[in-house]
């Protein structure tokens, strides 16, 4: 292997560790969604610095061809990351859903208060909010900045 092909690979690999780190330290990607990305950017590092390691590798898995080790294990890991944002848009959007209907529902009770404002103001001002609709509010209110 020639030098320059060895610093562009360190380079390369160090380049991407340093660019999924600063993303984690500017909050811009978490760190349970980095995880697999930085696992990627170890290995790509110590086949940088260490290339015999992917000959061996291959050798010891019967690949012949070291280079089909590589696009295996980048194959898994985008795998591995599709996946696991495959659930967390399951989640996210379970926890949509919820608030939506919170919201529809907490929407037509204010009509039903207003109109009821309107028609007679003694029994708007006499009916009181049921415990367990203060209760939804506050949940509502804690999980509705995205960061919980």
């Amino acid at each position: 292997m020639n030098p320059m092909t060895y610093a562009f690979g360190i380079a390369a690999a160090l380049l991407a560790l340093v660019a999924i780190i600063e993303l984690m330290r500017r909050a811009t990607l978490r760190e349970r969604h980095a995880v697999w990305w930085l696992v990627g950017g170890v290995i790509a590092l110590v086949v940088a610095i260490f290339p015999q390691t992917l000959t061996w590798a291959a050798r010891l898995l019967g690949i012949a061809v070291p280079t089909n080790l590589v696009f295996f294990i980048a194959i898994g890991l985008l795998f591995l990351v599709s996946l696991q944002y495959g659930a967390e848009l399951t989640r996210v959007e379970d926890k949509i859903r919820t608030l939506a209907e919170q919201s529809a529902f907490h929407e037509q009770r204010l009509a039903e208060l207003e109109r009821a404002g309107r028609s007679g103001g003694a029994d708007a001002a006499a009916t009181p909010t049921p415990p367990a609709e203060t209760a939804a509010d506050d949940t509502a209110d804690d999980r509705s900045d995205g960061r919980r």
